[in-house]
């Protein structure tokens, strides 16, 4: 279930059969479709300068329930009327290494050089070295720079403490505008993986000028051996067919919710697996080490520009070392799992894992997007 608190102003994107993609505002329990030729995309509808006023103000097509949508719509393709990731030609950015506890889960891959079977006893040691001295350390600080001094005379230092506790965050390209998938869509693991992990974060989005318009959540997919095999395989870990998740829709910001609330939500995750198996976890973003307005800034401002806007996830404290498959390893997936991410103040996102490689390909892109809207003479 979706679950939507009910308050707030939440809008999203649909697959509307036989008409293509269309903005829709949620009111009640209700979809109406509130697509106009002054904001045909998702990108045009939050650059406008008052998102809420604007969304309250058009009447919009009401198209069904939203629970007949989501059920009808739940893992299908095709001519069926179903929701997508609420982002459009947005980029979708990402960052890492925002909690300690994750931190510490990026070193012990990178100490295990990506082996699950190496990662208990490499755990062990690296968490009584740093856990409890990271958690409460400011990035770029002086206390975090005389860390890194005595980490590197000992010969214990890590690229991941770099973006960890370093005056830079870590900010990559997590996936192309247009490919992320929504709720209820399969979401896709590289075939070449054994050791993975769901990672439930809060998603912002954000417009071209840079400011922060209302938050979402999304799953970025983890590939824990292949990034732990080379930082230089980021790319190749993060941006596969259907490895970004973002939904269920965008809650703008009003005078009811704003950048306060995302800091003190709590995010939780649950995993229930085809053989019975059940994973329950919860990340505070009280935790969260770089605040978000701060990875918003260095992500967008004078030395890079959005002119679409972007979405921007904020990382996960949330790395799952319960062991599933034998003692030591650790959690990983298996096909068929489904992942509910869930904050009270967002909903939920539900995604079903598959292998990228059989999950439905991306085929419909911006050219595809541009021409749809011209034929339906939106633009």
């Amino acid at each position: 279930m979706i679950d939507l608190p009910s308050e707030g102003c939440f809008v999203g994107r649909v697959w509307r059969a036989g008409i293509g993609p269309a903005l829709v505002a949620v009111r009640g329990d209700r979809l109406f479709d509130i697509t106009t030729p002054r904001a045909p995309t998702m990108r045009d509808l939050l650059e406008q300068d008052d998102v809420p006023g604007f969304v309250a103000r058009i009447d919009g097509v009401e198209i069904g329930p939203l629970a007949e949508i989501a059920t009808a719509g739940y893992g299908a393709l095709g001519e069926v009327t179903r929701l997508l990731a609420p982002c459009d030609l947005q980029a979708v950015k990402a960052c890492g290494v925002t909690f300690a506890r994750s931190m510490i889960e990026r070193v012990i891959e990178e100490g295990a050089g990506g082996d699950p079977a190496q990662a208990d006893a490499v755990r062990s040691r690296v968490s009584a070295l740093f856990d409890r001295s990271l958690r409460d350390l400011r990035p770029g600080s002086d206390d975090a720079a005389r860390l890194k001094a005595m980490l590197q005379q000992e010969g214990l230092w890590s690229q991941y403490l770099e973006v960890g506790i370093g005056p830079d965050a870590e900010v990559f390209t997590k996936a192309q505008p247009l490919s992320a998938v929504g709720w209820g869509a399969d979401v896709g693991l590289h075939p070449a993986s054994r050791w993975n992990n769901p990672e439930p974060e809060v998603v912002l989005a954000v417009g071209s000028t840079g400011r922060v318009i209302g938050a979402t959540l999304g799953n970025d997919v983890n590939l824990r051996d292949v990034e732990g095999r080379s930082a230089l395989l980021l790319g190749k870990a993060k941006d596969n067919n259907a490895a970004a998740a973002i939904g269920p829709f965008i809650r703008l910001f009003d005078d009811r919710f704003g950048l306060d609330d995302v800091r003190g939500m709590t995010v939780t995750l649950r995993v229930d697996g085809p053989d019975g198996f059940v994973l329950n976890g919860r990340s505070s973003m009280t935790e969260i080490s770089r605040d978000p307005a701060d990875l918003v800034s260095q992500t967008r401002g004078r030395h890079h520009q959005y002119p679409d806007g972007f979405m921007l996830y904020l990382g996960t404290m949330f790395a799952p070392t319960e062991d599933r498959d034998a003692p030591g390893q650790g959690f990983t997936h298996h096909l068929g799992d489904v992942v509910t991410i869930r904050a009270d103040q967002l909903g939920a996102l539900v995604n079903t894992v598959r292998l990228a490689t059989e999950a439905p390909e991306w085929t419909f892109g911006t050219a595809a997007l541009m021409r749809n809207l011209a034929k339906r003479r939106l633009l």
